[in-house]
């Protein structure tokens, strides 16, 4: 379970990275090329309003998605100028306390989420005329994994020292 909870969101990451390249493709193809060739023969001319929001609702969904696998992965931002001299209890109650601090701010983008797509949910996309709840849960399902991952971090055990401030042989420079 904890694998296909690690895998799916990645998953999904990649089809929209895949959605979001395709769509750009696509997008340059019609205004540099499909344009020229319908003026050039008199023809109508090609729509191509849809592809900026499809791109737009790539972008929002890839952002919130790459934010929870950012906190999975131990890969968001960290800085530990002082916190690695501290004694390892201490440094252990930073690292529980800020990673309940990032599930807390992952609920509340996931309940303001939430929130934010039910109160859209009556209004409709211009372009695609999707219902705006798709793109509005994007931070819902974002918060909801950086909780899952937060959570899942704060209780697991802290990172190995890295090797320019870790204690030991690798610090010192020691083989």
């Amino acid at each position: 379970m904890r694998d296909v909870v690690l895998l799916l969101p990645k998953i999904v990451l990649t089809g929209l990275l895949i959605l979001a390249i395709g769509d750009l493709i696509v997008g340059v193809f019609l205004r540099y090329v499909m344009v020229p060739v319908t003026d050039w023969l008199d023809l109508d001319p090609i729509n191509f309003f849809w592809v900026e929001e499809v791109g737009e609702y790539a972008l929002a969904w890839m952002t919130m998605i790459g934010a929870g696998i950012a906190i999975g992965e131990r890969a968001h931002f960290t800085l530990r100028v002082l916190t690695h001299r501290l004694p390892m209890p201490a440094q252990r109650a930073i690292h529980v306390a800020t990673h309940l601090l990032i599930a807390g701010f992952g609920g509340l983008a996931a309940w303001y989420g939430v929130k934010l797509a039910i109160v859209n949910s009556l209004l409709t996309s211009p372009a695609l005329e999707l219902n705006l709840a798709w793109l509005y849960a994007a931070p819902a399902v974002g918060g909801a994994l950086i909780v899952l991952y937060g959570l899942a971090a704060a209780f697991a055990p802290p990172p190995p020292p890295d090797v320019f401030h870790g204690s030991g042989a690798a610090a010192a420079g020691n083989d």
